[in-house]
């Protein structure tokens, strides 16, 4: 009996192995179709961020929208956030920063410390009547410069974004989810999606990215997606669940915030994902 007993044991053993495994196969092969691309599919779709969130103009690598505690900068417009900002996002310009240098990038001398500073502009008005500041100039010429760098990292925060979310998400969801990225990491319109929405609505996994427990991210418009054999087309199934995303996080945003002005904006852009 007690032999018996070992046996099965390890034949438990060896199921769980090789599930787990398969399992972080399956996450490490996102890296690998990532890689996959070529520099210029990468510079697509990263042109296509500048546009989607720039408009494709130099004049707005930096900008300050109203009502909004920080400063957006680059084709992704990373946050930036002065000292007394209200941290409710992720901020990733300093995350760009470190990824700049590490790429040799030559970063303004005033940027350039450890650590990074905060946004020395503390409120919009603030930074409106600072437009002729040096270190403004210094920093837009940067942006400019760095923009496929920028590209660089937007699909940099994509490789991990996958791994992150599935030590979020319950075991029950893991496979979904994973199962729907790698629908989409399969084509560059798909990567495009993936890294777009990443970029532009977050993971999905932090407490900023809910509102009345429900959460706008990528982890929301995955597991809002149904199975290839309902919908074979994986990004125009992504762009039909952001879409729906998108509405319920208006729905449930607080009415002071007057979400629902920007609402077609969003939705133009997610919709960009299948032309």
């Amino acid at each position: 009996m007690a032999k018996c007993s070992l046996f099965i044991k390890v034949l438990i053993f060896l199921g769980v192995f090789i599930v787990l495994t398969g399992s972080m196969a399956k996450v490490n092969a996102q890296g690998v179709i990532l890689k996959q691309l070529t520099q210029q599919e990468i510079q697509q779709i990263g042109e296509r961020v500048f546009d989607n969130e720039c408009a494709s103009k130099d004049a707005n690598l930096i900008v300050w929208n109203e009502g909004e505690d920080f400063m957006s900068l680059g084709i992704g417009h990373f946050i930036w956030y002065p000292a007394n900002g209200k941290k409710l996002f992720v901020g990733s310009f300093v995350r760009f920063l470190e990824h700049a240098k590490i790429s040799g990038d030559k970063i303004p001398r005033w940027l350039d410390k450890k650590p990074f500073p905060v946004c020395p502009w503390n409120s919009r008005d603030n930074f409106l009547s600072a437009q002729s500041d040096s270190r403004l100039m210094e920093l837009r010429n940067f942006l400019i410069k760095t923009k496929p760098t920028q590209a660089a990292f937007i699909m940099k925060r994509l490789e991990e974004a996958l791994p992150l979310i599935l030590k979020y998400v319950s075991e029950g969801s893991r496979e979904k989810i994973t199962f729907q990225f790698d629908r989409l990491a399969s084509t560059p319109s798909g990567v495009y999606a993936l890294a777009d929405y990443a970029n532009f609505k977050g993971l999905g996994i932090t407490p900023s990215e809910y509102y009345r427990g429900q959460g706008w991210g990528l982890f929301q418009v995955l597991e809002g997606m149904r199975g290839e054999n309902e919908v074979p087309d994986a990004v125009k199934e992504f762009t039909r669940s952001a879409n729906n995303v998108l509405v319920t996080r208006v729905e449930n945003s607080p009415l002071g915030r007057n979400e629902k002005r920007w609402l077609p904006g969003w939705q133009k852009r997610v919709n960009s994902y299948i032309k």
